[in-house]
């Protein structure tokens, strides 16, 4: 077993290395923050993310078989949602409780 001095130096060392990889990122992204092309993706991205996580989401989705539905209501329950109330956390908890009450009863296997 490692004496006492050399356990705790590696605890430090561990999270000294912890610390500056955890600040890193701010220290580097504060000149970046003024930047005309940080601001741009800062207004486009959100919208972007979101239709291509959509896009990945439903790629597969047979639209044929009725085990389809529970995805797309929940789709339009949260597009609804969030577009009456624009809170985003509204669509996302309303969108999943739909999705998981359609699969769960109605379209289980």
């Amino acid at each position: 077993m490692p004496d006492a001095r050399y356990a705790v130096a590696a605890v430090l060392v561990a999270a000294a290395v912890t610390w500056a990889l955890r600040a890193l990122p701010f220290a580097a992204l504060t000149p970046l923050r003024e930047s005309g092309t940080v601001q741009y993706l800062k207004a486009r991205m959100p919208a972007g993310v979101m239709v291509i996580l959509v896009a990945y989401c439903l790629h597969d989705l047979p639209v044929t078989e009725a085990r389809a539905a529970a995805p797309l209501a929940a789709l339009a329950v949260t597009t609804g949602l969030h577009l009456w109330r624009r809170n985003a956390l509204l669509g996302i908890l309303g969108g999943t409780a739909t999705h998981v009450i359609l699969a769960s009863t109605l379209f289980a296997r």
